[in-house]
């Protein structure tokens, strides 16, 4: 199978996940250069994650593999992340710990629910679940909040208390949640609880 270069770069995408959480959970150079190597890393997934879509649609290389490759793999690069930082979770204290296992599980929860409804919608008809500004938002600041999370409990926590963390994370799962809540009320007459 011959890829393009968005979907050759949506595959690259998920070969970099597992790289960026080996250096969250083994902090092999030390805490803070292990740290920024995996915020590196978790930039240039994300970046790739931008760069697909705008060259696929620039160009008229979309097709069935990137369709299905590009959203699951956007999943898995934040859902990744969350999973690596939840492996370390317990060095940075007990209410960090409980806090962030809650969040990872709305964000989880949210995550599979949405991917759930699009398949059943998808199957109903011709309906496409169409990424909209608020999951382009929920997409970004969970960019912006796993940078966070990386960064601040090694370079600021004696200074910031985690609070920086604290608050994107919030954040992060307030405006998750409503956007699942959103696809949920625009896409809720699709699901004929009848079949």
């Amino acid at each position: 199978m011959k890829l393009n270069l968005p979907n050759k770069l949506t595959l690259l995408r998920v070969i970099m996940i597992p790289f960026f959480m080996f250096f969250i959970i083994f902090p092999v150079f030390g805490e803070l250069v292990s740290a920024i190597v995996a915020t590196v890393i978790f930039i240039l997934t994300a970046l790739t994650d931008m760069l697909d879509g705008k060259i696929a649609r620039k160009y008229n290389l979309v097709t069935n593999f990137g369709k299905f490759l590009d959203p699951l793999a956007d999943k898995v690069m934040v859902l990744g992340g969350f999973i690596a930082l939840l492996a370390v979770a317990s060095q940075r204290g007990e209410l960090y710990t409980k806090l962030f296992a809650i969040s990872f599980f709305l964000i989880l929860l949210r995550e599979l629910a949405v991917t759930s409804m699009r398949l059943v919608v998808s199957d109903a008809g011709n309906v496409v679940i169409a990424a909209n500004w608020m999951g382009k938002v929920k997409t970004v600041l969970q960019i912006i909040t796993m940078i966070v999370l990386i960064l601040e409990p090694v370079t600021l926590k004696s200074i910031t208390n985690n609070i920086v963390s604290y608050v994107f994370l919030a954040l992060s799962v307030i405006i998750t949640v409503w956007s699942g809540i959103n696809y949920f009320v625009a896409y809720w007459p699709y699901l004929d609880p009848s079949k």
